[in-house]
């Protein structure tokens, strides 16, 4: 994924490795968006993290999703297909990345609902996992519970009545193909930003919220010091009156890049929602063992939760600019 200067949660509390359940072996029915109506809410939100977690599952079961691979092709078909029957209207952004083993085609996916306003607030995550020659990388929580989670979120939103334009963008191409460098890595969000920069249309992207990493069922989110302060101020804000303190915990951190990154280079207000302390030490980041028994549909929950609770906040702050 990233490359990253951090004290992890595991140093600065001193936690010990805390054991996972084994995820359940039970045949699975991917989830559908006629099921929504008759599924009862966990959550006053309307977020529903069981049917992210549902949405997790089908995607860690097409296997490892590197950019331009098959399975990262059936992935989009799944993002498509999902999205279009929740009735969210979707638009893909085809393009052939430069990369250091050669030309590699990506795809971002845009899920675009109305507001009131054609300026857009970009809800964003990365659908693609790393690439690996010597294990299989099914990428569970590093790719998969973003992916998941966006697709729970933009049918939330789609049924709310929207002050400013909301694009969920699936990024393609987060993940270095060889070694994380400038210029190997971020494909997707680099493109993005200089096509609507080419486009004249960047001045209508008023922020950016990325989620990255946030299925760990030991789920504790730092402030990414990157991040613009008033975005992580509304939204530890929300967190806290929702009773979750003890996973967007008050200690800062410093990611060296992510797909907020262009963004910000651009004086766009962005904001990372990272969990980078995967398990003890991190141990399960870009292994074997990120799959789907280390996340859990209670973290996907609670940053549904967040973000639900400080948009009307967010949105405000924007609406007086």
């Amino acid at each position: 994924m990233k490359c990253f200067v951090k004290f992890t949660v595991a140093s600065i509390l001193l936690l010990t490795l805390v054991s996972c359940e084994k995820a359940s072996d039970k045949a699975h029915t991917p989830a559908s968006a006629e099921s929504r109506s008759s599924k009862e809410k966990i959550s006053s939100s309307g977020f529903d993290g069981e049917m992210a977690f549902e949405y997790l599952r089908s995607i860690v079961e097409l296997g490892p999703r590197p950019s331009g691979s098959q399975a990262i092709v059936a992935t989009q078909k799944f993002i498509l297909e999902t999205l279009r029957r929740g009735k969210v209207v979707v638009e893909e952004d085809p393009f052939l990345a430069a990369t250091p083993i050669g030309p590699v085609s990506m795809n971002n996916l845009i899920a675009k609902i109305p507001g009131a306003s054609p300026d857009a607030i970009i809800l964003a995550g990365h659908y693609d996992t790393k690439r690996f020659d010597t294990f299989r990388f099914v990428g569970a929580n590093d790719g998969g519970s973003s992916s998941a989670f966006l697709l729970e979120l933009a049918q939330v939103l789609a049924h709310r009545k929207n002050p400013f334009t909301i694009w969920c963008v699936f990024f393609d191409g987060e993940e270095a193909v060889r070694e994380w460098t400038d210029t190997d890595s971020l494909y997707g969000s680099r493109h993005l930003v200089q096509r609507l920069k080419a486009g004249g249309q960047l001045s209508k992207i008023r922020a950016m919220i990325l989620v990255d990493m946030i299925g760990d069922r030991d789920l504790d989110i730092l402030k990414e010091s990157n991040s613009t302060p008033w975005l992580i101020d509304l939204l530890w804000s929300g967190a806290a009156e929702l009773g979750y303190q003890k996973n967007f915990l008050p200690q800062s951190f410093a990611i060296g890049g992510d797909d907020h990154f262009p963004f910000l280079r651009e004086g766009i207000p962005a904001v990372d929602l990272i969990d980078f302390d995967y398990g003890f030490s991190n141990i399960y980041w870009h292994s074997e063992r990120d799959t789907l028994d280390k996340c859990s549909a209670r973290s996907l929950q609670i940053v549904g939760d967040t973000i639900l609770r400080s948009l009307p906040r967010i949105e405000s702050r924007l609406s007086q600019n």
